[in-house]
């Protein structure tokens, strides 16, 4: 299949779109070298650095890898799908599973490095979820205690911690907004984990790593036993 001259256009994106045809549909399989960036530059009547941009996007997408001194290879047929697209592709159960590890040792490097200031946001956020716990909007029960746990992350005080907490929030949002659509996310527990949840900013106030993160394990992996015998 000739590739063809590009129409007047962005160049780099035609001359992506084009490449990106060729690999998708079988002219080069993956394990292929590519032609040179000359070559291609002849076929699509373009100028090299045009080319070189294209398989840069190629590159980025997951599609192509080049090898110093080998030449540019096909690594995939498919573009690589990027981070929020795949959490938006994951179950509520998958998510648990990455959020509990992420907690466990937030909770930890809370109780080591909280400040004053912490503190005060936590038992404002605990207070909150009790609030909220007592209301009619189980809604507001979601928020509030996503913003509790939101509020151990910031305590922890690594900011790429707080980076990926933050992009699992709305998926996990969204899950717990379905599931609590079938059921009654406080109808096990009475109090849903009032307890727990109070011993675990006093095991963050009282600077006790092993207590907080065997608060968050215990009542996390709860959550989590739950969702994965409901699959």
């Amino acid at each position: 299949m000739p590739l063809g001259p590009l129409r007047p256009s962005p160049l780099v994106e035609q001359a992506a779109q084009r490449l990106r045809d060729q690999i998708s549909g079988g002219a080069w399989p993956v394990g292929t070298r590519l032609p040179g960036e000359t070559t291609l530059a002849k076929e699509l009547g373009v100028g090299r650095s045009t080319v070189r941009e294209a398989l840069r996007a190629l590159a980025g997408a997951g599609l192509v890898q080049a090898r110093q001194g080998a030449g540019v290879f096909v690594i995939a047929t498919e573009p690589a799908e990027d981070w929020p697209a795949r959490l938006r592709r994951a179950s509520v159960a998958e998510v648990y599973e990455i959020r509990e590890m992420l907690e466990v040792r937030a909770a930890e490097l809370a109780a080591e490095r909280r400040t004053s200031g912490d503190l005060a946001d936590l038992d404002r956020a605990l207070a909150a979820r009790d609030a909220a716990l007592d209301g009619p909007a189980v809604e507001g029960f979601i928020d509030a205690d996503i913003a509790l746990h939101t509020a151990v992350i910031a305590a922890a005080h690594n900011p790429v911690l707080a980076d990926l907490f933050a992009g699992f929030v709305p998926v996990l949002r969204d899950g717990l907004l379905d599931l609590a659509a079938l059921v009654d996310v406080r109808a096990s527990d009475a109090a849903h984990g009032r307890a727990a949840h109070a011993a675990l900013v006093e095991a963050i106030r009282a600077q006790d790593p092993a207590a907080a993160s065997d608060v968050v394990r215990a009542e996390l992996g709860r959550t989590l036993t739950g969702l994965l015998q409901s699959r």
